[in-house]
């Protein structure tokens, strides 16, 4: 059987996942290295976001802006600059009790962590929104539009995963 099929049928069948046979060890590896690689990609957009929200007041167009987008912006890049904290921190965790046979609470803390830095992700990303639609449309789209982004994200990164997790029958 390949990794292809297995994998598909440990999707499918929740007892197939009793096959994998190994130990607590490797199971905390093999979770660490699945977060590694989702913070991998939400590493790299978070920073993109925060990049691109710093350059916003070096801008010409940026002393236009009035006071509720002034705030908007302040808030966003801090939502921006506390998930950036929060996604990249189970590295330096990592790093700092690395060989103190710490695995099973780094994994949870970094679990934790990487949460953390989504609900912060999916702040700022509602607050680019707002700013973008305000300064396009206005503050009614903006709210508007910051509103559908929110329950968009809700959905996506919220519902859909805990209607998956209620479905399923263990935890591995």
């Amino acid at each position: 059987m390949d990794d292809a099929t297995s994998a598909r049928d440990e999707d499918e069948d929740p007892s197939a996942n009793q096959g994998r046979n190994e130990t607590s060890m490797e199971r905390l590896d093999r979770n660490w290295n699945d977060l590694l690689q989702e913070l991998r990609v939400t590493q790299t957009g978070v920073q993109l976001l925060t990049g691109f929200l710093l350059t916003l007041p070096f801008q010409t167009r940026f002393s236009e802006v009035e006071d509720l987008q002034r705030n908007a912006y302040l808030a966003t890049v801090g939502c921006a600059i506390a998930a950036t904290g929060f996604l990249i921190a189970p590295v330096s965790l990592h790093r700092l009790v690395f060989r103190r046979h710490l695995r099973r609470r780094m994994v949870a803390e970094a679990h934790h962590l990487a949460l953390v830095g989504m609900a912060l992700l999916a702040c700022a990303i509602v607050g680019v929104v707002f700013l973008t639609f305000g300064l396009v449309t206005g503050d009614a789209g903006a709210a508007v539009a910051a509103t559908m982004a929110a329950l968009l994200l809700t959905v996506l990164w919220v519902v859909l995963p805990l209607r998956m997790r209620a479905h399923s029958p263990e935890r591995v």
